[in-house]
């Protein structure tokens, strides 16, 4: 699972530009999602210099709860 996760943030470091990010509410606004089956990974992009900063990774169920 690790590697389909980092295949998977690399996947979105390199298609920044052609997505539109899924932008979360409540506790995690201002953060976004990327699904990953189960799993999430909560990021911050700063658009101006396409850098994205990994917040948190793991389960769904656990990581939205925070």
């Amino acid at each position: 699972m690790k590697e389909r996760i980092a295949q998977k943030i690399e996947w979105l470091a390199e298609n920044l530009d052609q997505i539109i990010p899924q932008q979360l509410t409540g506790n995690l606004a201002g953060y976004y999602k990327l699904r990953v089956g189960d799993y999430r990974v909560i990021y911050d992009l700063i658009n101006e210099e396409k850098v994205l900063i990994i917040s948190q990774v793991g389960h769904r169920s656990e990581i939205l709860l925070i």
